[in-house]
């Protein structure tokens, strides 16, 4: 299995050159540290940042520069810093390429649910809407279970949705998959050492297997 470094990591490789891409809290915010060599991309933070950087060394932090999930990031040559009102106009424009979000529970059709657990305080729901509505493509970095075990991946979601058919493609510590036209998780690749079978005792929703399920490669 892929601890959340390994998720980034594959995920990393799903950026195209010249890709405008936007990091969410969590385990997206790590795929900064792993761009690919030779590609040129720019990195689009909500809170007003284009040209976001991977994260400072320790001791090299600086408090005026942090990311969504307010942790502190580096710049890059060339970078912008706005105000929210143009970062969403970029968003709602669909001017950013890819967006990239962790998720509570994903649907078998693609339904995302990422900002609540009722009966829980909650600060909002930050950009994800905007996000998962404007964005041209969403990849959804997720734990495949939670902690006591079940299924992320649903038939249906239980948690209030973010968006409603949004999700392409989703990548676990166990699997990469997409979400298929008629419905249903189609299995693309297995994390090394990860079985079919296992993938399949992890998934409550539709899961659809086509042929030998190669190995990922990070």
């Amino acid at each position: 299995m892929l601890d959340k470094t390994g998720i980034a990591k594959r995920i990393a490789k799903e950026i195209k050159d010249g890709y405008y891409v936007n990091l969410g809290i969590g385990i997206p915010t790590l795929v900064a540290n792993y761009i690919p060599e030779g590609i040129n991309v720019v990195l689009q933070s909500e809170n007003g940042l284009l040209g976001m950087g991977p994260f400072p060394f320790d001791g090299e932090e600086d408090p005026d520069l942090i990311n969504a999930g307010k942790q502190t990031i580096t710049t890059l040559p060339g970078s912008a810093i706005f105000d929210s009102a143009m970062s969403f106009g970029m968003i709602r424009s669909q001017k950013v390429d890819l967006t990239i979000l962790g998720a509570m529970e994903v649907s078998e059709n693609g339904d995302i649910a990422n900002w609540k657990i009722p009966g829980k305080m909650v600060k909002g729901m930050g950009g994800a809407m905007d996000l998962v509505a404007s964005a041209k493509n969403i990849i959804v970095a997720m734990q495949h279970v939670n902690k006591a075990g079940e299924s992320k991946l649903l038939t249906q979601c239980s948690l209030p949705l973010t968006g409603v058919r949004c999700v392409k493609k989703i990548v676990t510590e166990l699997a990469v998959l997409e979400i298929a036209e008629n419905g249903g998780f189609r299995l693309l690749e297995r994390a090394p050492g990860v079985s079919v079978e296992e993938i399949k005792n992890a998934t409550s929703g539709k899961l659809i297997i086509e042929g030998e399920i190669p190995e990922m490669t990070i």
